[in-house]
């Protein structure tokens, strides 16, 4: 194999798939990128065994051929190079070794043959749409907040993909609960979706997708009922939308195995009667939880929200160090109401909503409460109480 190719696009596709490697592993093989030259690509390839990530990118290849080396040291290696150097990658037919040059720069890495490399993408997907970086950025960025991260309830660590109806529409949503608190986000079902079976996500593929559709104008997901792929179309504003599991200009593949477990009956938790209406400027409620947490203690984070007529007060209390209040405007107009929530939980949701003023649907201080723009937002929050 030899290959040339400018450093700025090798770092950039080596910062993606570096990440998929996980730095301590017992098999040699997943420590190590796939390095594969063929026609004018460069084509690179990394995996954990439940993710896996492709990437194509633009190469002066003298030699075609492949070779396995290891991931984070070649990484390292190409970031110290100097911007706009060109680095030069060799190696021998069934050699051990691939050969870097950059300017004055030599390197030589010890290396495993491409017949050792795994894939983790045969798969036969049943199901494949098109969605916008938005769309998708979307769906991810109001969720995944609420994943959970207690590894005993393995079937909460990921996002939860499904079709259903909403008021008689098909839409696409996107559900995260950790028990505490629970996202739902939803948009107009993209074509090719219905009827796809329901999926959970895994946390890292939904991480590494939150990064990648980042610099993505588009996206195609594909899902069967153990596995989804992510094509990322090119850099916003070139080339044309992504072609499912396909490597063109600019294009990342990104595949995951699911989880292989039942997400619980989230509607269930989603309270229907909360007959008290609290709205805020979501700003002013921000800003002044955050300032009343400062002295709450780390465990709990509680505090204590008092609501009376046209005034909301935010109390914490805190044993070792103190008291706070705080009273902000509000719209109220139901029975006076003392309950109490986790401050960190609170300011997470509120960052979440779009609108300058925020809706709290309560019913009584050891019921859950929703959350949300306004009736009928395409985003709504759960949030269970605690006692203060």
């Amino acid at each position: 194999m030899k290959v040339t190719l400018e450093r700025a696009a090798l770092l950039k596709s080596l910062t993606h798939a570096h990440r998929v490697v996980e730095r301590r592993t017992t098999i040699p093989i997943l420590s190590n990128v796939l390095l594969r030259a063929d026609g004018k690509a460069l084509l690179l390839k990394a995996t954990d065994l439940d993710l896996e990530i492709s990437e194509s990118i633009d190469a002066d290849t003298g030699l075609p051929g492949a070779i396995t080396v290891p991931a984070h040291v070649l990484h390292d290696i190409v970031r110290k190079l100097p911007d706009g150097a060109q680095v030069s990658l060799e190696s021998e037919e069934g050699g051990g070794q691939l050969q870097l040059r950059s300017g004055r720069s030599r390197f030589s890495l010890q290396a495993l043959p491409e017949s050792d490399f795994p894939d983790l993408a045969a798969e036969k997907f049943s199901h494949s749409f098109a969605l916008s970086a938005g769309d998708l950025k979307r769906l991810i960025d109001k969720t995944q907040f609420a994943i959970s991260t207690e590894e005993t309830r393995y079937y909460l660590n990921g996002i939860y993909l499904h079709t259903t109806k909403s008021d008689d529409e098909a839409v696409l949503r996107a559900v995260a609960t950790d028990g505490h608190r629970l996202a739902r986000v939803q948009i107009p079902a993209p074509v090719g979706s219905a009827g796809m079976p329901g999926v959970i996500v895994p946390r890292k593929a939904v991480t590494e997708a939150q990064r990648l559709i980042e610099d993505a104008a588009s996206a195609v997901l594909e899902v069967s009922p153990s596995k989804i792929r992510f094509t990322f179309g090119g850099a916003k504003g070139e080339g044309g939308p992504p072609q499912p599991g396909k490597l063109g200009p600019g294009a990342i593949v990104l595949t995951s195995k699911l989880i292989d477990g039942t997400f619980p009956d989230y509607a269930r938790v989603i309270p229907s009667g909360n007959d008290k209406r609290l709205t805020v400027d979501r700003d002013e409620f921000k800003v002044a939880i955050d300032r009343v947490a400062t002295i709450s203690s780390e465990r709990g984070r509680a505090v204590k929200l008092s609501l009376a007529e046209s005034k909301l007060t935010l109390s914490v209390t805190n044993p070792d160090l103190g008291s706070a209040v705080e009273e902000i405007d509000a719209d109220y107009d139901a029975s006076p109401l003392e309950i109490g929530f986790n401050a960190r939980y609170l300011l997470d949701i509120a960052e979440q909503l779009d609108s300058d003023r925020m809706l709290l649907k309560l019913a009584d201080p050891g019921s859950p409460t929703l959350l949300q723009d306004d009736d009928g937002a395409a985003a709504l929050y759960v949030l269970m109480p605690m006692r203060v």
